[in-house]
């Protein structure tokens, strides 16, 4: 594999940063600033690990102007360390490129269109009627469904499956182990035996969007299961039948999205969330860890449930309040009646 190699000056001007130090300084790879070597390059943006900026032993460090103030080393100075960060990667990042063309092991059917650029890995398996677009890399063994359609740039890891009539937009990646189109959890109880309903909608994916490994999104029951733009779900999420995210939206690993909720644009759920079915999330809110949304949200802003981790000992004591609660709330209640009682009784006395 051909080396990875850069100037700091070359990185620069990808980035439009300016150059503290040496413009000529090598660099070839990424690493935190208590690991970084000298050819390597390191960022702070999290204020908490400044104190690890003094000894850092890295080639240069992406720094604001403010830190780079009483930083002695080189540095790229930026706005946002992280975002460069973020965009330095790619530079840097080792993922092998699949050869264009389909694989002899694949199994393309007679009617699938396959763009000539696009790369068909190993054992994958393209059903009837399917499309992928210029550009698309399919990974080994995988699945593309009964007229799926994969847009141009998409990246599939090894070991997805697309069930039929999904439709993908335009750079999507789906990591390995992501089912997208299976069939909700739909049943009718009829005297105590569950009758299956089937889920006669689809899956459509906007441009832009990441799926996480292991992450399913289920088909819709008529309509289809939505996802927008630019939406990046993490590992191991489940978003349930006629589930429908706005544009930008972020979601962390393990969350589970009930059907038919609506979540909207820029929201951010945060890892372990669990939402209840058919209600509506506006734009703009953010859910932090391990909350559970029972009704829907009208307002922007920081939503929270449950209790934060303390010593058991102290959780058990609470514990045992909050058991407590409702026959304190209604002895409270009985003192207040009493009490309410009592100053009328006085002051009738004072009045007579």
């Amino acid at each position: 594999m051909k080396a990875l190699v850069f100037t700091l000056g070359q990185l620069a001007e990808r980035l439009g940063a300016t150059v503290s130090g040496s413009a000529d300084k090598v660099i070839s790879g990424l690493a935190t600033l208590q690991e970084a070597g000298p050819d390597q390059l390191s960022f702070l943006a999290n204020p908490h690990y400044r104190k690890y900026l003094p000894d850092c032993a890295a080639g240069a460090v992406l720094l604001t102007a403010i830190d780079a103030e009483n930083y002695s080393g080189n540095a790229l100075l930026v706005a946002n360390p992280y975002l460069a960060y973020a965009q330095l990667s790619h530079l840097f990042d080792r993922k092998p490129q699949a050869a264009v063309g389909v694989h002899p092991t694949a199994l393309v059917a007679g009617d699938a269109q396959v763009d000539p650029s696009a790369s068909i890995g190993a054992y994958a398996v393209i059903e009837a009627g399917a499309r992928v677009d210029a550009g698309v890399t399919i990974g080994a063994h995988c699945v593309v469904g009964a007229r799926s359609v994969i847009g141009e740039g998409g990246w599939l890891a090894p070991r997805v499956t697309l069930y039929h009539d999904v439709r993908i937009g335009k750079r999507v990646v789906i990591q390995s182990g992501a089912v997208i189109g299976g069939e909700g959890f739909g049943f009718a109880n009829e005297k105590g035996v569950w009758q299956k309903i089937a889920q006669i909608g689809g899956v459509v994916i906007g441009d832009d969007v990441e799926v996480g490994a292991n992450t399913t999104i289920d088909r819709g029951a008529l309509a289809d299961t939505l996802i927008g733009n630019g939406v990046k779900l993490d590992n191991q999420i489940m978003i349930a039948h006629n589930v429908q995210i706005g544009d930008n939206t972020a979601m962390a690993g393990c969350a589970g999205i009930s059907g038919s909720t609506k979540i909207g644009k820029n929201c951010m759920i945060a890892g372990g969330v669990g939402m209840v079915g058919h209600i509506e999330v506006c734009d703009g809110v953010f859910v932090t860890g391990m909350t559970m949304v029972t009704r829907s949200i009208t307002e922007p802003g920081s939503y929270s449930s449950g209790t934060a981790m303390q010593p058991a000992g102290e959780w058990r004591k609470s514990a045992a309040r909050i058991r407590q609660l409702d026959d304190m709330a209604r002895r409270l209640q009985q003192l207040e009646k009493q009490l309410a009682a009592v100053t009328s009784s006085g002051n009738a006395s004072s009045d007579a």
